[in-house]
């Protein structure tokens, strides 16, 4: 291929994922193996069973579609366009084509040499990781049946996209096959067929010398090269690559792709010097994919129904169960659970608008509460506002008689998702929650200039919000409305600091917890209005009156209070540490019990973590001593 029309290849592939994350001049060099590829309509480039090719295939031109078949029709699972790549299987798999990909019109297709582009996989993380997401995405698991063949959009996180294969949990075989080295190669054949096993693990002592798979039957056995009766350490591999137990997928991915292996052996520490634990395959990894973050929010947006959409719920709670064995930091887990959360909430408004039909006016949803500050990493209650646009008079009850019912279907959805009604009614089905903007401007208006007024509608977690779907202008005339109103405005900081502080007490005058005295809680300790709701309120108390725009979450609040306000730093740090202490606490007592995890059972609670959770609510006192010092608290003392 000439350099110029390499260099044009190279410029193709350069504006798309994942080859701008590569040098040009790597690029070029790829793209002088390439070939191009023209493609009638209806041809099948390849079909379901074929073979695998040499290549995975980018779209130059045209659109191709991902089909498998279903019930004796054809279903289609994506459309690939310009930029897309498809046909990434014998990257990370062995057996055949899962699937048919059918030009749906005229295509020029560039087929990218595995050979030549493996190199440049193996030492680039996002590369790695944008390839395993669109492998799982495209692919069509018989082995999970909750896997929909979903679509590729690009999906975007706060955090960065290359960490989110560290925490989809990896299920492998936890008893594999072991044998002796001088066990006969036709009694481990035997030894695996019985076990449904594709491989087997060579011991000396429980430590691990090397492995055999089915492939190396075919290739060694099979063709008469080594004889059956031969002892197995005449087939097997050996070193064995080995990893810890607690590796990640994309960790277990890289350790394949540069070793140019299928399998790894999982020892207690890592090395082929301690014990067999476990067995990785290629297989284990694809079936991982099914609960990559990224992954889920396209099953989300594919989601037609509760149901679907409480199995991709369900998996959230996986993740996060895997990430706190894996003691991935719980600011990281809680970004993508709120926007998983999120995605669900949207999705569920989407639906109940292909029911009802197209909204009358612009709006705003918004998620309020622990929703609208992305904290909610349990199912809880759901918390919500609606805000739509000023319409005529004469169409505003028609507009509002829209929305109420929008949200009532929005609600029960997310209902039979597991996320449970707010008691207080905080949600937009509420008459009192779904109105015009500029009837939610009276409202916050009055809210904070006459705070004490009406203080059975006043919350405070209207104060915390996070566009769902609508109108980004709608919530951000809102903010300008806050924020207009914290200027000078002494009487509603004395509201807000008292509402503070009249929480419950975490620990008595001798330093000792307090638990509920009756009812159904008696005994126990109500960690979230006693220890979390404290830090909640006050973080977003000085948020507030230091004019913090666009920052709600409780933990990056304080770390940012820190910085603007450095005279009280140490206090803001304590607090910040303290809220993610209560809120591990809360996770791991809400997964081990099935419940929102609010209140603790102290009996079942060892010494040193009763300890640290003493430690947790110190930072505490002195909060509510900056406050007091803080604000005029007077009138609502």
């Amino acid at each position: 291929m000439s350099t110029v029309f390499a260099q044009r290849i190279a410029d193709f592939l350069n504006a798309y994922e994942p080859f701008n994350f590569l040098p040009y001049e790597d690029l070029v060099k790829i793209a002088a193996t390439v070939r191009v590829l023209t493609l009638e309509k209806n041809k099948s480039l390849f079909q379901i069973n074929d073979a695998l090719h040499d290549s995975f295939y980018v779209v130059a031109s045209g659109s191709i579609h991902l089909m498998v078949v279903s019930d004796a029709d054809d279903l289609l699972l994506n459309k690939c366009f310009a930029g897309d790549i498809f046909g990434l299987r014998p990257f990370f798999a062995k057996n055949n084509y899962q699937m048919t990909a059918k030009a749906k019109e005229d295509c020029i297709v560039y087929a990218v040499p595995i050979a030549t582009f493996k190199p440049y996989v193996s030492k680039n993380q996002e590369v790695l990781n944008f390839l395993l997401e669109s492998f799982a995405t495209n692919s069509k698991n018989q082995a999970d049946k909750q896997a929909k063949g979903l679509i590729s959009d690009t999906v975007a996180f706060n955090e960065n996209q290359s960490d989110l294969l560290y925490f989809q949990a990896l299920s492998y075989n936890r008893n594999p096959l072991r044998v002796g080295s001088s066990t006969s190669i036709r009694d481990v054949a035997q030894l695996m067929t019985d076990n449904l096993f594709d491989n087997a693990i060579v011991t000396d002592q429980s430590y691990p010398i090397g492995i055999v798979t089915d492939s190396d039957f075919r290739a060694k056995i099979a063709t008469g090269r080594i004889p059956a009766s031969a002892a197995i350490a005449t087939l097997m591999n050996a070193p064995v690559p080995t990893v810890n137990e607690n590796i990640s997928v994309a960790e277990a991915q890289l350790v394949m792709l540069k070793q140019g292996v299928t399998h790894l052996c999982v020892t207690l520490d890592g090395t082929d010097k301690s014990e067999v634990k476990g067995v990785i395959s290629e297989h284990d990894l694809v079936v991982a994919q099914a609960n990559n973050p990224g992954v889920l929010v396209k099953e989300i947006k594919k989601a037609t129904t509760a149901k679907e959409l409480k199995i991709v719920r369900n998996k959230l709670t996986e993740i996060i169960q895997s990430s706190l064995n894996r003691t991935i930091p719980l600011t990281h887990i809680s970004s993508i659970a709120g926007e998983i959360t999120l995605a669900i909430v949207k999705r569920a408004i989407e639906l109940a608008i292909l029911e009802l039909g197209s909204p009358p006016a612009r709006y705003a949803w918004l998620c309020i509460g622990s929703q609208g500050r992305k904290e909610q990493l349990l199912a809880s209650d759901q918390d919500s506002i609606l805000i739509f646009e000023d319409v005529p008079a004469d169409k505003y009850r028609e507009t509002k008689d829209y929305f109420i019912r929008l949200a009532k279907k929005v609600t029960l959805t997310l209902e039979n998702v597991g996320f449970k009604s707010c008691p207080n009614q905080h949600m937009a089905s509420n008459i009192l929650w779904c109105k015009s903007l500029t009837d939610w401007v009276k409202q916050y208006n009055n809210w904070m200039n006459t705070p004490g007024e009406k203080s059975n509608e006043i919350s405070s977690i209207f104060f915390d919000y996070e566009l769902a779907i609508g109108e980004q202008k709608i919530e951000d005339s809102i903010t300008e409305t806050l924020f207009k109103n914290t200027k000078n405005n002494v009487l509603f900081f004395d509201y807000l600091g008292n509402d503070a502080l009249h929480k419950p007490q975490a620990l008595n005058f001798f330093k000792k917890l307090n638990t509920e005295e009756d009812g159904e809680q008696k005994g126990k300790f109500d960690i979230k209005n006693r220890g979390i709701m404290p830090l909640v309120d006050g973080a977003r108390l000085f948020a507030m009156s230091n004019t913090v725009k666009g920052i709600n979450g409780t933990y990056q609040r304080f770390k940012h209070l820190a910085i603007v306000d450095p005279k009280h730093a140490e206090i803001y740090l304590n607090c910040a540490n303290a809220y993610i202490e209560l809120i591990r606490f809360r996770t791991i007592e809400g997964l081990k019990n099935d419940t929102d995890g609010q209140y603790l059972d102290l009996n079942e609670i060892n010494k040193i973590d009763r300890e640290k959770l003493k430690n947790a609510l110190g930072p505490m006192r002195e909060l509510e001593e900056l406050i007091k010092d803080t604000f005029q608290l007077t009138q609502f003392s």
